[in-house]
C-alpha cells in the first residue's frame, strides 16, 4: 500500500495527465472516499483506509504549511510540485503546478478539496477557447475599446476566469497598463501588476479597485461585482477613461442587467458605461470514435467524452438597448429587442453543437436547464 507521498505523487501525476482539475476526500465511517472533477463531473476513484489517509494529509498539510494538530476549524492554503513535459521540438521542459487546499471539519474526519491549478488548462489562447467566429470577432473588439464596462457571466467552474485570461493576453505589450484584482490570483500573467484580495486586511474589490485607479490603469480586471459599492466603482471607472473587465454571477448574459440594477446601481451611469454581456457554459465534447453521424454512444460513460468546450451568448448594448437599460426595462423586454439585433442564446449554439456531434444532447441539456 503506497505511503501519504507516494499516494499524494501518484495522483497528482494522473491527475495532470487526465486534466483533472480538483482532488476531492470525504472520510466516512469504515473509509474515506476519494473523488476527482474531470471535464466538469465527478467521478469516484477507489477508497482509501483513514490510516493512509492520516499520512496523505500529513504530506498535504506539510507541503501547504497547515498545521498539522487542527482538524476542527477549516484551514486554508497552497503548494506547487514540477512536472517534467515534451517540448514540440523533442527536448524538455518543467511546468510548475499550483494545488490550493482546502479543509472543512466533517462527522468523520476533515474533508479536503485540493484544486489543481494548471497553466497549460488555464491559460488557453483566445482563438483556441472554441468560441464560434462571429463571437470572437466582437470580443476581440470589446477588448480593444478604450474604456467602458464588459461583464462575463455564469456559474462556478462555466470557464469565465479562462476566458477572461485569454482576452487580457490579446492586449498585453500594446501600450496599455493593466491591473487586475482577483480573490484569488488563479494563474501568473507576465506583463500585468495582478493583486488579491485580502478581506482580513480590509482589501476587498471595493477597496481594492479604488486603490487601483489611484495607479494610472488602462484596462482594470474586477474578479467578481459582489455588492453595490464594487459594482458602482466599476461603473464610474469605465465612465471615467478606463475599460473595466467584471465577472457576475447570473444565469444568462441579459439578466445581468437587472441583477446590477437590483443592487441599486444607477441607471443613468450604468447604461452609458456598458458596452457587452458574455454568458457560457463548458460542455463535454464528444470523443473522437463517436463523433461520425448515427454512431451509438453512452452518454453515462466518461470516455464517451475527451474534453470540454464552451457554448457561449454574448449580448452587445447597443443605442436601442442602452435606451431600455435606462428606462429599466424588464429582461424579456430587452431580450425582444436583442433578438432583433441577432442575438442567439446559449441553448441556440448549443443545438448547432449538437447537430455538428462536437458534443451532445445530454450535455446541452445538462448545463442550460
Amino acid at each position: 500500500m503506497l505511503g501519504g507521498e507516494e499516494l499524494l505523487q501518484t495522483l497528482q501525476k494522473y491527475c495532470v495527465e487526465k486534466g483533472v482539475s480538483d482532488i476531492h476526500t470525504s472520510p466516512e465511517k469504515t473509509e474515506v472516499r476519494l473523488e476527482i472533477r474531470l471535464h466538469g463531473m465527478l467521478d469516484a476513484l477507489k477508497p482509501i483506509s483513514h490510516a493512509t489517509y492520516t499520512d496523505l494529509m500529513r504530506r498535504v498539510k506539510f507541503l501547504s504549511k497547515l498545521k498539522l494538530n487542527i482538524t476542527n476549524i477549516p484551514q486554508d492554503g497552497q503548494y506547487t510540485f514540477d512536472i517534467q513535459e515534451k517540448t514540440a521540438e523533442g527536448g524538455e521542459r518543467r511546468r510548475t503546478i499550483n494545488v490550493r487546499i482546502a479543509t472543512l471539519p466533517s462527522r468523520f474526519g476533515e474533508t479536503t478539496t485540493l484544486r489543481l491549478l494548471d497553466p497549460k488548462r488555464g491559460m488557453i489562447p483566445l482563438e483556441k477557447l472554441g468560441f464560434p467566429k462571429e463571437i470572437h470577432e466582437k470580443l476581440a473588439e470589446l477588448i480593444h475599446l478604450p474604456n467602458g464596462l464588459m461583464l462575463v457571466t455564469g456559474p462556478t467552474g462555466s470557464g469565465k476566469t479562462t476566458t477572461l485570461y485569454s482576452l487580457l493576453q490579446t492586449i498585453i505589450g500594446t501600450q496599455r497598463n493593466i491591473i487586475t484584482l482577483e480573490d484569488p490570483i488563479e494563474y501568473e500573467i507576465s506583463g500585468i501588476v495582478q493583486s488579491e484580495i485580502d478581506p482580513d486586511h480590509d482589501f476587498t474589490f471595493a477597496t481594492g479597485l479604488r486603490s487601483i485607479l489611484r495607479h494610472d490603469p488602462n484596462v482594470i480586471l474586477v474578479g467578481e461585482i459582489r455588492d453595490l459599492e464594487t459594482a458602482q466603482t466599476a461603473i464610474d471607472a469605465a465612465l471615467t477613461g478606463h475599460m473595466v473587465l467584471a465577472t457576475l454571477h447570473t444565469n444568462s448574459a441579459i439578466e445581468a442587467i437587472p441583477r446590477l440594477l437590483s443592487m441599486g446601481v444607477s441607471p443613468f451611469t450604468f447604461a452609458p458605461s456598458l458596452r457587452g454581456i458574455l454568458a457560457q457554459r463548458l460542455v463535454r465534447t464528444l470523443a473522437e470514435a463517436y463523433k461520425a453521424k448515427d454512431t451509438p454512444y453512452d452518454p453515462t460513460n466518461p470516455d464517451t467524452y475527451s474534453g470540454r468546450c464552451v457554448i457561449p451568448e454574448l449580448f452587445m448594448i447597443g443605442p436601442a438597448l442602452r435606451n431600455m437599460i435606462l428606462t429599466q426595462e424588464p429582461a424579456s423586454t430587452l431580450l425582444e429587442q436583442a433578438t432583433k439585433e441577432g442575438y442567439k442564446t446559449m441553448r441556440q449554439w448549443g443545438e448547432g453543437l449538437v447537430q455538428e456531434r462536437i458534443t451532445t444532447r445530454e450535455e446541452l441539456e445538462r448545463v442550460t436547464m
